[in-house]
């Protein structure tokens, strides 16, 4: 899946309107607005239209900055992909035992606690 927020962000970074990337790589401003909502993924050839527009990496553009391999495996897969900003958000966390914790132990609940307090 792209990451949208980074599309979104390098998008905007070279001061061009959805629709103006969408000419670029041969598909609506609708498919712009999707991939950045992450609720469309585009083509391998969009990707590479987008890797040579921006000057970014396919990796910077999935959110795949890092790639971790599992102790065990998950869905049988042996590997996790990470972004930057998710591994800085996970190493904040751990500053606060308490709330780390609580998520670790039970995501859902924790998740459900922030919700709550949030509003």
């Amino acid at each position: 899946m792209l990451n949208g927020n980074r599309l979104r962000e390098v998008r905007k970074a070279r001061g061009l309107t959805q629709t103006e990337l969408g000419e670029l790589i041969g598909v609506g401003k609708s498919a712009i607005c999707c991939y950045e909502k992450e609720l469309r993924n585009p083509t391998l050839e969009a990707i590479i239209d987008m890797i040579h527009i921006f000057g970014v990496s396919a990796d910077y553009l999935l959110g795949t900055d890092c790639i971790i391999e599992l102790k065990e495996k998950i869905k049988d897969e042996n590997y996790a992909t990470m972004t930057k900003e998710e591994v800085i958000f996970i190493e904040e966390l751990k500053k606060n035992r308490l709330v780390y914790d609580i998520l670790l132990q039970d995501p859902k609940r924790g998740a459900d606690l922030i919700k709550k307090e949030i509003g």
